[in-house]
């Protein structure tokens, strides 16, 4: 009696894999499980747009204030510092620094460098390139789908998807959310920039309207909630991309307040602004509104700033947006749907009847048409089953209608190699080969055409999942799993246990469904 062949152990290892790691999905219980998508769950749908003008202007506000913070730590006197519409104008005072000046700005790669001596003056434009604004644009939409990933997850959503949708939309699926104030609230954590910028408050001038603001290099923002507005400098004494870290905590008066905390380079720039700048206000600007703006007492250093903010819940959305960090641009809303739980529920019934009854119909089929052969290929079945389970949940892959359709169409296409097996045999045993030899010779014949079919399904998956929306590649990936567990359990597997079976039962032409 020969010995179990590698096959059927690979087989049976491949089986205890499966059920093992699909307990988890079927009892609810601790481990790796498969997600629910959107359309089994019920929740909200956002398909949303990047404001990409704004984040090429904030790309070069961000270069003049870098170039502000320059000048005046290596003593480089500047004047007149300007963002355009394409690029950051200023004027170097002193003619005999330009060779410093020019030494500095090499850091700016994504700009176009352009000089113009004026008696003992020189004045600078940084042009930005084409290629950084595309770079720019593609940074945005990859940090937004980051930012906002990480908004909602520690908003503490069930199993939240931000997904990139072509080059410009971003997808997101909230399962779970059912009530108007969870919608809003999501809303809002998704949609607020919360671009923090600490500004100096300027008390010198009065202007009345932003146009003659401009002529003196500031601003005129609104206070939140209220009709005052402030007077500041355009260019920010620093931002919320400095900030490492943001908690809500309560002050004496038991009022919330958000405490921050600033990187190094934060720190250092805060610290020296404020030690220069005692007696002046500071104005905390969050998506160009002022929170507050305080006088500056004496040198803050260490890094660390706070917030008061008049609601708690607003205070705890705010944190967590300053700690996942700003948007790098306005987020627009371009199609929201909401599917009710009762729907999912729906949805879950009618792809479970029709799994199971495709599973139960192809299993009677296999076991009348194929006797012993068709219950051997029924076992591969149940085990490919498993195994799609299994993976998709180690992989922490989300279940759509589309992907129970993807099972439902793997049901079929798993049996398919061993129908093609099982007709080789035939013929082989027709041609009065005996058993044993029919049956190698009906995995070596059936070989390159299944092995042909699959890479060409394969080729089609892989192709739907690069180029299909959300619920494509739902469809792509069930398919594409079921296909490769398929190749294992309907090939590999079943021929395993053949090799078993022939050493330890008579086998004859009834086993496979033939008469004689």
């Amino acid at each position: 009696m020969k010995k179990i062949s590698y096959r059927l152990i690979i087989f049976t290892l491949a089986f205890i894999f499966g059920v093992v790691f699909s307990i988890p999905s079927f009892t609810q219980s601790e481990g790796p499980k498969i997600k629910l998508g959107l359309d089994l769950q019920g929740g909200l749908y956002l398909l949303l747009g990047v404001k990409y003008d704004e984040a090429i202007k904030a790309n070069l506000k961000t270069t003049a204030a870098t170039i502000r913070y320059i000048s005046q730590k290596k003593e480089l006197y500047t004047d007149d510092i300007r963002v355009l519409k394409n690029g950051v104008k200023f004027t170097l005072l002193d003619k005999d620094d330009m060779k410093k000046m020019d030494e500095e700005l090499k850091i700016f790669q994504g700009f176009q460098i352009n000089k113009q001596t004026k008696k003992d003056e020189v004045v600078y434009s940084l042009n930005i390139t084409p290629k950084e604004i595309q770079r720019t644009k593609i940074d945005a939409i990859n940090i937004a789908v980051k930012t906002i990933r990480s908004r909602l997850n520690a908003f503490g959503l069930s199993e939240p998807s931000v997904t990139k949708q072509g080059k410009d939309k971003i997808v997101v699926e909230l399962p779970g959310i059912k009530t108007k104030a969870e919608e809003d609230r999501a809303k809002r954590l998704i949609s607020t920039a919360a671009h923090l910028e600490l500004m100096q408050v300027d008390t010198a001038h009065n202007p009345t309207t932003n146009e003659e603001a401009a002529e003196y290099g500031d601003k005129i923002l609104p206070e939140k909630g209220t009709t005052k507005t402030y007077i500041v400098k355009e260019l920010p004494i620093l931002d919320g991309s400095m900030i490492t870290d943001a908690r809500v905590a309560f002050n004496q008066n038991n009022q919330p307040v958000i405490n921050f905390t600033l990187n190094s380079q934060g720190a250092k720039i805060f610290g020296d602004w404020t030690g220069k700048h005692v007696g002046d206000f500071l104005a905390i600007v969050i998506d160009n509104k002022v929170l507050s703006a305080p006088v500056i007492k004496e040198r803050i250093g260490g890094g660390s700033g706070q917030i008061t903010v008049s609601d708690v819940k607003e205070a705890h959305d705010l944190a967590i947006a300053l700690r996942s960090g700003a948007l790098p641009a306005p987020i627009v809303l371009l199609e929201k749907r909401s599917v009710g739980p009762s729907l999912g529920a729906d949805s879950i019934k009618a792809s479970l009847i029709a799994l199971i009854s495709g599973f139960v119909l192809v299993v009677i089929f296999m076991v009348w048409y194929y006797r012993t052969a068709g219950i051997v290929a029924n076992m591969a079945l149940v085990v490919n089953l498993f195994l799609i389970i299994a993976i998709m949940a180690l992989f922490g892959a989300t279940l759509t209608l589309p992907g129970m359709a993807g099972i439902v169409l793997t049901v079929g296409m798993a049996v398919d190699a061993n129908v093609i097996i099982n007709e080789r045999i035939r013929e082989l045993i027709r041609e009065g080969k005996s058993i044993q030899k029919s049956i190698e010779g009906g995995y070596s014949n059936a070989m390159s055409a299944i092995i042909d079919a699959n890479i060409t399904t394969l080729i089609a998956a892989f192709a739907l999942f690069a180029y299909g929306t959300g619920t494509i590649k739902g469809f792509a990936i069930t398919m594409a799993i079921g296909i490769l567990a398929s190749m294992l359990t309907a090939i590999l597997g079943t021929h395993g246990i053949w090799e078993f079976l022939e050493n330890r039962m008579k086998l004859t032409p009834k086993s496979f469904g033939m008469k004689g």
